[in-house]
């Protein structure tokens, strides 16, 4: 197969939503229409025996949510899927919003009872400002929710996006007699016997036609008739070109938990996402299409397997063809580096791969010389842009809870920040180690994870820090910035990488130091430089 047809096949997306909206049991119903998996596990409490595949941290099987981002791959019709699974939790944010710079599409999962809820808003938000393709997945239509037009309204209102749906209901909740695929003209008949099976669509080109009332009841079939009138009245026709750009988005409904509605969503995206997609680096815009190879790290993910203590970096490729055995330039240490052993994933199930292609995900062995963002060519000098490190909202000082395993948590820790789970900040005064997460619940998870993984404890102690602010001075050498850093001294700490931190109190010294050093400037993310 040729090159330029391998990038055709590709299909490479996020699941987004806020917790429990069942993005994951989604993420698991595609894998069994993909044939990936053969049996669905429900995502519930450690009581179920059988846990999802995107969920494989031991943490994550407690609790029942995600908390990292799972890369699953599969082939369905002759096309190469890739779902990137993400956390909904805001406490995990950070993880999410950087996924998105790997994603060529989306799919926005909402709760038919809850509607539109906070996370989704500021997740689409940053999917909207990239103009990144959307389809919206209306899920738990098994259960008593909100009426179908009002959520398409609600979607419109609080998402700010344009919607045309692409299969519309046949009653809700305890009336929910089965699905009307708008796009394929098929008629799906909902019976929640089996959870596991697949159901098959029955062919229904004129609604009209006095069969339906047969299949679904005389009352239904006149409100479906009476309904999807009103569709074809109020919502445009779905247009490519539109929903390419960001501009147009096709809305399903379904039950993923009863496998219904998955496989109309899963036929049409495959017909209408997009291909691997351009991305612009800080030289030039890199087209998909072109030859040579080049990739950005997105996510770092230790202990994938526990017994071996692995750190992968997983890479999206952005253009060419990453083989296995050839060297790359590792453009921020501008070094020749080569992978014997690159991996193409199914959760933590991994195997290696001779070579893929723009819009894979290659998970990459690592000992530490990579960190998000980085890049690699074959010989190009450029980086991706948009991938930062954000000023945390929480700061804990961290503490040794067992003297006899200092090295271990030193490395615990080490590694753990290189993944972007938190950040870590080493105070120039005493050398004591500060913690920034995005959310208190990514406490819990190093914690946890430490102890599991790297057999270490840590305890927390709280510390007036309002904000991380990475320091940039106009000329180092200046009286101004040398009187800076002796009035400050306290509050000073260096990042992972050794660039300068002031940890501001309050919103208030932030003002005060803005004002009375004019040369220092104080910046919010890191990627300044």
């Amino acid at each position: 197969m040729s090159f330029l047809e391998e990038i055709q096949k590709r299909r490479t997306f996020g699941i987004i939503s806020h917790p429990d909206a069942g993005k994951t049991t989604l993420t698991e119903k595609l894998l069994l229409f993909g044939g990936a998996i053969q049996e669905a596990g429900a995502v519930k409490s450690n009581k179920v025996k059988k846990g999802a595949t995107s969920d494989f941290m031991e943490i994550e099987r407690q609790r029942g949510i995600s908390v990292a981002t799972s890369v699953l791959a599969f082939n369905y019709k002759e096309k190469k899927i890739n779902i990137l699974d993400t956390p909904g939790h805001k406490d995990f944010a950070e993880d999410t919003f950087r996924t998105l710079t790997a994603v060529d599409s989306v799919i926005v999962v909402i709760d038919v009872a809850k509607g539109v809820e906070e996370q989704t808003e500021k997740l689409v938000e940053v999917c909207r400002m990239r103009n990144i393709p959307m389809i919206v997945f209306i899920n738990k239509l098994d259960r008593e929710g909100k009426d179908a037009f009002d959520l398409l309204d609600e979607v419109e209102q609080k998402l700010g996006l344009k919607v045309t749906p692409l299969s519309f209901p046949i009653g809700m909740g305890y009336d929910f007699k089965g699905i009307y695929n708008i796009w394929e003209k098929k008629i799906n008949i909902f019976s929640g016997d089996n959870k596991q099976t697949i159901s098959e669509g029955v062919e229904f080109d004129d609604i009209n036609n006095p069969k339906l009332d047969e299949l679904v009841g005389e009352d239904a079939a006149d409100t479906l008739r009476e309904e999807l009138e009103l569709v074809y009245e109020v919502y445009p026709d779905f247009d490519k070109k539109a929903y390419d750009d960001g501009q147009l988005q096709p809305v399903f409904f379904g039950s993923a938990l009863n496998n219904f509605g998955v496989k109309e969503l899963l036929d049409c995206f495959i017909d209408i996402a997009p291909n691997p997609q351009p991305k612009m680096s800080d030289t030039r815009l890199v087209d998909s299409k072109e030859n040579k190879l080049t990739g950005f790290v997105f996510k770092i993910h230790a202990n994938m397997d526990p017994k071996h203590r692995d750190r992968l970096a997983f890479v999206k490729i952005v253009s060419g063809t990453f083989k296995r055995n050839t060297p790359y330039l590792h453009v921020r240490n501008n070094k020749k580096v080569k992978f014997s052993s690159p991996n193409a994933f199914f959760a933590e199930k991994k195997e290696i791969v001779e070579e893929s292609f723009a819009g894979d995900i290659v998970g990459l062995h690592d000992t530490g010389n990579f960190k998000i963002g980085d890049t690699l060519t074959e010989g190009e000098k450029l980086n991706f842009k948009g991938i930062p490190s954000f000023s945390p909202e929480h700061f804990r000082y961290v503490n040794n809870a067992d003297p006899l395993k200092a090295k271990q948590l030193y490395k615990g820790l080490d590694q753990l920040m290189d993944e972007g789970v938190a950040q870590l900040f080493t105070l120039d005064m005493n050398g004591r180690r500060i913690i920034g997460t995005v959310g208190a619940l990514q406490y819990e998870v190093i914690q946890y994870r430490l102890e599991h993984e790297y057999n270490a404890k840590c305890t927390y102690e709280n510390i007036a820090v309002h904000k991380a602010c990475w320091v940039e001075p106009e000329d180092e050498k200046n009286e101004e910035f040398k009187e800076f850093k002796r009035v400050k001294q306290r509050y000073l700490a260096k990042d992972k990488q050794g660039q300068l931190v002031f940890l501001a109190d309050s919103p208030f010294t932030i003002q005060m130091t803005q004002s009375k050093f004019p040369t220092v400037k104080l910046h919010f993310t890191s990627e300044f430089n």
